[in-house]
């Protein structure tokens, strides 16, 4: 089994590192916060990429990315591969791609979907792209931390169809915010609208992860408000999607909440402009 280093501990990556040191292939961990209770924490990147087979990147954005390759940079040869999950752009993905092949390295880029309750329960969802027989090779480690892994194609593919799903996600919960405020402003109880949605061909996923959020007012975070709006806006940037009508209002939607103060709270906190009457 090869061993795994993680580099960024936010709400996913400091979940992922617990996993991989229970089944003992965690070879260090580092964040640019210092986490030095976090099983194998090394004081910086380097050190991890230095002791790790597999480097796994999830943190915020490109940049972020961008700034841990340049530092590991030294320490990337041909017996590492990088495996880069934060949700970045088809553009960065490629750039990064060819960073790591010049140094001799090898890159598979592993965005996935799944929040903080599915990464507790090692019910992750990757979206693979790159080479078929480095996906194979990989499947021992990732299949410690996730249900699924689909090989969507290229790399520029696996990142495209990541900010696809999330344009999705971020339409069902826009749509559910807007149908819960209309049934409560009529006066229908929050248990009597989720239990006819249930029984209706609108109920999902999101809404049996999201009800008890609502329904109690808990937007401790799953998914952040900030991170699901870079995400709408690096979709914006892509090739012909300047003008997607549902990509522009849910970006801007998203901006209003973070410019309301809710950057950091779950992505359902949404529904609170529509009681502030936003």
């Amino acid at each position: 089994m090869k061993t795994v280093g993680v580099l960024g501990l936010g709400i996913i990556g400091r979940v992922w590192a617990g996993h991989y040191a229970e089944a003992g292939v965690l070879a260090g961990a580092w964040n640019r916060s210092p986490k030095p209770d976090c099983p194998k924490w090394q004081n910086s990147p380097e050190a991890v990429a230095r002791a790790a087979d597999v480097i796994q990147i999830v943190v915020a954005d490109p940049p972020a990315v961008e700034s841990i390759l340049k530092a590991i940079a030294a320490e990337l040869n041909p017996s590492k591969i990088v495996v880069q999950s934060s949700t970045i752009d088809p553009e960065s993905s490629e750039r990064f791609r060819l960073l790591v092949k010049e140094r001799g390295a090898r890159y598979l880029e592993a965005p996935f979907t799944g929040s903080k309750p599915a990464a507790e329960q090692k019910q992750t969802v990757f979206y693979l792209g790159g080479e078929a027989s480095l996906i194979q090779e990989l499947e021992p480690v990732l299949s410690i931390i996730s249900a699924t892994r689909f090989h969507i194609g290229t790399n520029k593919q696996a990142t495209s169809l990541k900010l696809a799903m999330n344009l999705n996600i971020a339409g069902l919960m826009e749509s559910l915010s807007e149908a819960l405020t209309i049934a409560r402003r009529a006066g229908v109880a929050d248990e009597m609208f989720f239990d006819v949605l249930a029984k209706n061909v609108g109920y999902s996923g999101l809404v049996k992860l999201k009800e008890a959020k609502l329904r109690t007012n808990d937007f401790s975070p799953q998914f952040s408000v900030k991170h699901l709006l870079k995400d709408l806006r690096l979709a914006s940037r892509m090739n012909g999607c300047e003008d997607f009508p549902a990509l522009d209002t849910l970006r801007e939607r998203l901006a209003h909440a973070d410019r309301a103060g809710y950057g950091d709270q779950d992505f359902s906190v949404i529904i609170k402009l529509l009681e502030d009457g936003d």
